[in-house]
């Protein structure tokens, strides 16, 4: 199982937590969509951010 994950919001006014965690991710823009393997870690980062992306579970590799 995979996370398809898409920034929603922008980084403008938020903490430097939460902008290093959209970077972790590999998410640099609103509309970037990134897949990333669902594990704790991943889960963590997007609880980080949740109120910036948008996350979808799809069929991974």
């Amino acid at each position: 199982m995979a996370l398809k994950i898409r920034q929603i919001k922008g980084t403008v006014g938020r903490k430097q937590n939460q902008r290093d965690t959209l970077r972790s991710l590999g998410l640099k823009r609103i509309g970037q969509e990134v897949i990333r393997e669902d594990n704790s870690v991943t889960r963590g980062m997007v609880h980080t951010v949740r109120h910036l992306v948008e996350v979808e579970e799809v069929a991974g590799e």
